[in-house]
């Protein structure tokens, strides 16, 4: 069976998804949605598709089933709601919503209606993130003592400029944490499990006329016992590939996008050697690091096949609604953190 795909909010990861689902076996774009109907009618052009202006129309296209979400962060909700009531299962691009809340509705009317939902974690996709995450799991690394991210990136200022939504609180929900660094931020966890507190400071440093963060640090308990590191930023030129670092008391890790840089454990294996040659230099895209549009697709179509598979199987995507929540909680509590100067507990 090909399941037939739509995607709303054109913009430039509108083109990711579209090329993702392009590669799909059991996937096929036929519906785009956009405000403006000459963008519909380009976009849907260029991928073979409808194009739409009428969200009734759109949802009412025939063999459509599953819909993935790209307008900007804060406008998530809205179109989610109506989809969700069509009975279509839902993507949605990270972050799942700006506030708990927003993110909380999502998922309601999702669970109310019956259909699936995802949220857009690519990293969690990757080869490396399941290498890592099994062993992790198989407790090679012994007792986990500290995690780390780093997210030390750039934009231009010119890139804040013509964005419209980006740097805004209302669209955008945040700054290097919420747009860039949750990627980062999500794949922490996941390895490391719940987070308990945070503690941190945010900053606008390099940017100009911008009403969020561009710097962020949160020193992070998480409720294992281990501690950790969370930076972020937009203001580091020439930009770096993000780094994820899980350290141990019988190993360690480290991670920069799709490379590994590290890969040591007191019980070595035999497969080990195996492991580092094949995730050496592993990366081939700029990872978003210092242009947007430097990344691939890859971990995208990975992401839409399991829909596919949940929807077969019957079961909850891999990244569900209650998983992409979790970033989310995370950087609201380190904006909670620097904004009233003291420790913050999780949940909110």
């Amino acid at each position: 069976m090909t399941y037939g795909f739509g995607i709303v909010g054109l913009g430039l990861i509108a083109e990711f998804h579209a090329k993702a689902i392009r590669a799909m076996k059991k996937g096929k774009l036929i519906a785009c949605y956009s405000r403006s109907q000459t963008r519909a009618d380009d976009f849907g052009k260029k991928y073979n598709c409808s194009g739409y202006s009428s969200m009734n129309a759109f949802c009412s296209h025939p063999g459509l089933d599953i819909v993935t979400i790209c307008t900007p962060s804060g406008a998530h909700l809205e179109p989610s709601l109506k989809i969700a009531e069509a009975g279509k299962h839902l993507i949605l691009e990270k972050p799942l919503e700006i506030s708990l809340e927003r993110c909380d509705k999502i998922i309601e009317v999702c669970e109310k209606n019956k259909v699936k939902l995802a949220g857009i974690f690519p990293s969690r996709f990757y080869d490396i993130t399941k290498v890592i995450k099994s062993a992790i799991d198989e407790g090679r690394f012994g007792k986990l003592v500290l995690g780390d991210a780093y997210v030390k990136w750039y934009r231009s200022q010119e890139y804040y400029n013509k964005g419209g939504w980006h740097g805004t609180w209302e669209l955008d929900g945040g700054g290097a944490l919420m747009n860039q660094s949750i990627h980062a931020i999500d794949l922490l966890q996941y390895f490391m499990g719940p987070v308990e507190e945070v503690q941190s400071f945010t900053e606008t440093i390099g940017h100009k006329r911008i009403k969020v963060e561009d710097n962020a640090v949160a020193i992070i308990r998480f409720k294992n016992g281990a501690l950790g590191v969370i930076e972020g930023s937009t203001s580091i030129y020439p930009g770096f590939l993000k780094r994820i670092e899980i350290s141990g008391s019988k190993g360690s890790a480290i991670m920069e996008e799709e490379n590994l840089k590290t890969w040591s454990f007191v019980d070595e294996k035999s497969e080990d050697k195996i492991i580092r040659n094949r995730f050496a230099e592993k990366t081939e895209t700029g990872g978003g690091a210092a242009d947007p549009a430097a990344i691939g697709f890859h971990g995208h179509q990975r992401q839409f096949k399991d829909m596919v598979k949940a929807i077969e199987t019957d079961r909850k995507p891999l990244v569900d609604g209650y998983e992409a929540r979790k970033a989310v909680e995370i950087i609201l509590a380190i904006y909670k953190s620097a904004r009233e100067e003291k420790k913050v507990k999780l949940p909110l």
